[in-house]
């Protein structure tokens, strides 16, 4: 296994721990994030992860990596739960399962650009906010 795959396996172990501050570190200072609430910088996906973590307990199986370079593409089964709730949608307390995927480009050992991919619309009508 590669350095840029030991950190997108640090990511998702972070995720999957809850554990913020750790995952916030994995980042450059200048890295970019792109994702279904759009992109922005580390200070603005924060808040969205937190809220991912907290109100629906994301849990990320690793399905598939593939790196070339400094690039790491993985596939996953993404999964959670409404307990809280989440940007104005309401804790309904059912559970999604769906397919996610995200790129990495990896830079001196830390995630410099992140893209992500998730069909938001499955989730959604599992979750009965559709």
């Amino acid at each position: 296994m590669s350095e840029e795959q030991d950190v997108v396996r640090a990511y998702v172990e972070a995720f999957n721990r809850g554990d913020l501050e750790r995952l916030c570190r994995l980042f450059a200072p200048d890295a970019l994030v792109w994702g279904v609430l759009g992109w922005g910088t580390i200070e603005q996906a924060r808040p969205v992860w937190k809220d991912l973590m907290e109100c629906l307990g994301i849990h990320l199986q690793v399905k598939g990596m593939i790196a070339e370079g400094n690039a790491v593409a993985v596939r996953y089964t993404e999964r959670g739960t409404a307990s809280r709730e989440f940007r104005g949608m309401p804790a309904t307390g059912k559970s999604y399962e769906m397919v996610a995927m995200e790129w990495f480009e990896i830079k001196d050992g830390l995630i410099h650009r992140r893209w992500g991919a998730r069909d938001s619309a499955s989730q959604s009508k599992q979750l009965g906010w559709a």
